[in-house]
């Protein structure tokens, strides 16, 4: 008999269950008070109860351990001087959404090469999440893969759905189910309408294809998540975080029955993908927040321990992104400690 299925299929490799992972891979006591304090002061914010700032930081995507622990020892400190007005949560993405192709980042190709030894990059992304946690320092990702929360959601405070699959419903339903907070990135042409289909969507209960913590595949029931907001990214058309386009979004938001919580991601079409400009955005930002406007509950920054990117080779420079360009450490430490006394002299 001649094959019908798998003609496209050139191999077939087992991949470690979640549960086998996490008994490798335990989550401390002290990573799961992090990621647990963390959340509830995310709730809390967008809930409007806490007035701090929630900023999510970091490289556009890990590709180096030890240059993410770097970045995460600097960034803890800097939380730590900041914590009365802002709530820092680290950017540590491991997965890249792709136009066409390229890298896709450190769970599909730890090695940057081409081998595509998936087994190793969860490994090594649950450790980078785990010593980040530890250090008290809680964790933000962008859900790209369906099933590979199983594996790391469990040390994650806040997730984001991206532009690009922010319309997939598969992504919808997995964030109905997810423990965190999630962000919905307005569409990549700026509008608004899929975001806030997102946002409704998962907050309501689903059924849908998954995998168990034993890797079984299963049908997976959600309750919904209520704690979903909008984030403002700009679009082909333009930046939109001035004052009319939050004011806007946030009457629509009010319009459509969604929490009036907005954040403002620095980069992407609002910096016109130039990372210098990320501070000029996250300073008409904290105006707006000290003019009165109560919907901005946070912002995005891409930032590196050095500026700028690089493309993937064998003699690649430290700290330095392989994606999107990124603001330096020096620059990404005085504006987030200039946003802080800006915001301090206005309490």
């Amino acid at each position: 008999m001649k094959l019908t299925d798998n003609l496209n299929v050139v191999d077939v490799i087992p991949l470690i269950s979640p549960e086998t992972l996490k008994e490798d891979l335990p989550v401390s006591e002290t990573a799961a008070e992090t990621v647990i304090t963390a959340r509830k002061a995310i709730q809390q914010i967008l809930a409007g109860k806490d007035q701090r700032l929630l900023v999510i930081v970091g490289p556009c995507s890990i590709h180096d351990a030890d240059a993410a622990h770097d970045y995460a020892e600097r960034l803890k400190k800097l939380a730590d001087q900041v914590a009365e007005t802002i709530l820092i949560v680290m950017r540590v993405y491991f997965e890249k959404p792709r136009t066409t192709v390229g890298w896709k980042g450190l769970i599909n190709d730890p090695e940057l090469n081409g081998s595509h030894k998936i087994n190793e990059g969860i490994k090594l992304a649950r450790k980078i999440l785990l010593a980040t946690n530890n250090m008290g320092l809680p964790c933000a990702t962008e859900t790209l893969d369906p099933i590979t929360p199983q594996y790391l959601a469990d040390l994650i405070s806040w997730s984001a759905i991206g532009a690009r699959t922010t319309e997939s419903q598969t992504h919808r339903e997995l964030a109905s189910g997810l423990s965190m907070p999630v962000g919905f990135k307005n569409g990549t042409n700026g509008g608004l309408n899929v975001a806030l289909n997102a946002m409704a969507s998962a907050q309501q209960p689903h059924h849908f294809l998954g995998i168990s913590q034993e890797g079984a595949s299963s049908v997976i029931q959600t309750s919904g998540n209520n704690f979903v907001h909008l984030v403002l990214r700009g679009g082909s058309n333009g930046p939109n975080f001035d004052a009319v386009s939050i004011h806007n979004a946030a009457d629509e938001l009010a319009s459509d029955g969604l929490p009036k919580a907005i954040m403002i991601d620095c980069n992407h079409a609002n910096s016109g993908k130039d990372p210098e400009r990320q501070e000029l955005v996250l300073r008409n930002l904290i105006l707006q927040i000290k003019d009165g406007d109560q919907s901005i509950i946070g912002t995005m920054i891409e930032s590196n321990i050095n500026g700028g990117n690089q493309p993937i080779s064998k003699d690649m420079k430290y700290g330095v992104s392989v994606t999107d360009a990124c603001l330096d450490w020096d620059n990404t430490n005085r504006i987030l400690l200039n946003a802080h006394d800006s915001l301090k002299n206005n309490s």
